[in-house]
């Protein structure tokens, strides 16, 4: 959920595996921390392909952007072939999310409209992705129990960010957590159960997944402070 473009507390060398952050991201369980141990490493062969180009981090973060839109419409076309390449796409637009928030660090570039660009483009992806999963799942299959789960899904997900961002901004650290594994899970998910075509129980995984997220955040905030 948190943003790959959020400001760091220096300039250091970035290191591409390290996670740190939320309580998201510490709750995630390491064999599941997709971006850390596959988004990133792929995402520094961007950056470093694109370095000592004039191709900024913002122009990344449309690239990344435009590519969710499309894996989104791919998805919506209810066809098993375009429901391997929406989440093709997906991850392809998760990488290059991550690579936006690595060029402006490596270039020592970072700033605060970039990464409020990235987080609202973001949201603006997830929300067309998973609109997109849902309908293309209920055009293809015409199941209006799962057209109802998912939707539902889509509301415990989008409940999952708000209430995330207002635990950070109640913490006072705002957006500059620097991992979002949360949202590097999601597209993954997206990813592989549109590859196999079993958008049906990816829905119910998303579902589950987000239940407990919403669970954990909730436990986080109310738990006894010692």
């Amino acid at each position: 959920m948190p943003s790959e473009r959020s400001l760091p507390d220096s300039a250091a060398e970035y290191d591409p595996r390290r996670s740190e952050g939320s309580s998201v991201d510490k709750f995630m369980i390491p064999i599941f921390q997709v971006n850390r141990y596959l988004n990133r490493p792929l995402a520094s062969l961007i950056v470093r392909a694109v370095l000592r180009t004039r191709i900024t981090p913002n122009q990344l973060t449309f690239v990344s952007f435009f590519i969710g839109l499309a894996g989104a419409f791919a998805f919506s076309l209810g066809k098993p072939t375009f429901f391997a390449l929406g989440a093709v796409l997906t991850q392809l637009s998760s990488i290059v999310d991550c690579a936006d928030g690595m060029l402006a660090r490596a270039r020592n570039r970072m700033s605060e409209y970039g990464a409020y660009l990235d987080l609202i483009l973001d949201r603006i992806n997830e929300f067309f992705l998973i609109t997109g999963f849902v309908l293309g799942y209920y055009a293809w299959s015409g199941s209006v129990r799962m057209l109802v789960l998912g939707l539902v899904t889509l509301g415990l997900y989008f409940l999952e960010v708000t209430v995330f961002y207002l635990m950070e901004t109640y913490a006072g650290r705002g957006i500059r957590c620097r991992s979002s594994e949360s949202r590097g899970l999601l597209l993954f998910l997206i990813f592989v159960f549109g590859v196999v075509n079993r958008l049906d129980l990816g829905t119910y995984v998303l579902f589950t997944v987000s239940s407990v997220m919403n669970l954990h955040l909730l436990y986080s905030f109310l738990r006894p402070r010692r």
